[in-house]
């Protein structure tokens, strides 16, 4: 074996245990953040295990990670603070400013609430003046079904609003990491 083999050899050789040691890495870091219960995002793992995006994407990496946020998913774990974006956080003055601005509306709502309870009660009792126990009750079973369809209807908004947020979510992480991916490979070329 030549020289050049011979350095050519073992440069292959330390490649490979680089490469094994940051799939390990990743690994590790996968089976932490599934302990923890921590949010599992493809930028996160590979931040934490210190290696890039392109190889948290990489087959026999991937699969795991995918595995893991499956699990997750159907374990109900939502995101933590830190899984949002630094550029998707909002500053405390900001929040204190939706806080007092919906504080005011939660008052005018309430104020607006209690005028028309007392101009309904006042209707109501103009009709009870001029109905029978019959009507009344056929106007109150058709309230009930009426307010059962509309809660049916809320619940069902709420799970989809919650399915599309973490659906928006992996997406963002996706997107995030294929960035870093694509800005990768372009310096490379």
């Amino acid at each position: 074996m030549t020289a050049h083999e011979a350095r050519a050899a073992a440069l292959k050789e330390a490649r490979e245990r680089d490469s094994q040691d940051k799939r390990r890495r990743v690994l590790e870091v996968l089976d932490s953040l599934q302990r923890t219960g921590a949010k599992i995002t493809f930028a996160r793992v590979a931040k934490q295990a210190r290696v890039s995006t392109w190889l948290a994407y990489s087959p026999g990496v991937r699969e795991h990670i995918e595995a893991a946020r499956q699990r997750q998913e159907d374990l109900g774990i939502e995101a933590t603070a830190d899984a949002v974006p630094p550029q998707s956080r909002v500053s405390s003055a900001s929040l204190k400013t939706d806080l007092a601005l919906a504080q005011q509306q939660i008052k005018e709502l309430r104020a607006e609430r209690n005028r028309l309870r007392e101009r309904l009660r006042l209707q109501l009792g103009m009709e009870l003046n001029h109905t029978d126990a019959s009507e009344l009750t056929f106007r109150v079973d058709e309230l009930n079904r009426a307010n059962a369809a509309l809660t049916k209807d809320l619940q069902q908004a709420q799970a989809d609003n919650k399915a599309l947020r973490a659906t928006i979510e992996g997406l963002e992480d996706d997107l995030s990491a294929a960035r870093q991916s694509l800005r990768k490979m372009m310096r490379t070329t």
